[in-house]
């Protein structure tokens, strides 16, 4: 097994566990909702670990907190990637493609336009 097929089995194991002992049963869109609004809610830690309050003094960063909080967000990410019904390879094939679609509308290779860089001077 691979590090993100590891990531989804040990995702999956803890979201069926927090499930089946707090006795949750929502729906496919209530679960998602919910994965979302908690995504953001540590996308929020995270920033708060970044000094973004430029109103408040600065305190030094604490790359481990900072790590901790990306693992956070890794997991609510990956919570939806399985509810929605996505393995580890789905997500590689996904990613992988629309990588390459990114890098195709950076160079103007792509069908949708707006993306091309252009060298203004």
């Amino acid at each position: 097994m691979d590090k993100l097929e590891s990531i989804f089995a040990m995702q999956k194991s803890l979201d069926d566990d927090i499930q089946q002992k707090r006795n949750l049963d929502y729906p496919y869109e209530v679960w998602m909702q919910k994965d979302i609004l908690a995504t953001m809610d540590e996308l929020t830690e995270l920033l708060n670990e970044l000094n973004y309050k430029w109103w408040k003094n600065p305190k030094p960063l604490d790359r481990a907190a900072i790590n901790e909080e990306l693992c956070d967000v890794l997991h609510f990410f990956v919570s939806m990637c399985i509810r929605s019904g996505m393995s580890a390879d789905d997500l590689y094939d996904v990613y992988v493609a629309k990588n390459q679609e990114n890098f195709d509308r950076q160079m103007g290779k792509s069908k949708k336009s707006g993306y091309e860089v252009s060298n203004v001077e």
